[in-house]
């Protein structure tokens, strides 16, 4: 069985939109990135984890981007529960049809959000 690859960033650290793409861009399939680490759905409300508007906007625009490369067959969402109201939310790259990286531009093309 292949051990997984995962890419973590600090805790501290939370990644953005840009991030998430540059990192799928490049990842190959079976590659994990963590996101987030956290309760998103509340996370996304200011009564989740204390942060700035505008790292909470940034937060809404990647997991939104994450959706959606999920949604147009680019990688899986998972989460794992590391505590109560606590998660680990990582994607997984997948192989693409034609087994060629996918390009930034179609990230970040506006099929999404």
């Amino acid at each position: 069985m292949k051990s997984m690859n995962i890419q973590r960033f600090p805790f501290h650290r939370r990644i953005t939109e840009i991030d998430f793409c540059a990192w799928l861009g490049q990842a190959e399939p079976g590659d994990t990135l963590e996101y987030h680490r956290g309760f998103l759905g509340v996370d996304l409300t200011p009564f989740g984890n204390p942060m700035s508007s505008k790292t909470r906007a940034e937060l809404a625009r990647t997991s939104a981007r994450a959706y959606d490369v999920a949604e147009r067959g680019f990688v899986h969402l998972v989460q794992r529960r590391l505590g109560p109201d606590v998660f680990s939310y990582f994607v997984i790259a997948r192989p693409s049809p034609d087994h060629t990286p996918v390009s930034f531009e179609t990230l970040m093309s506006e099929e999404a959000v």
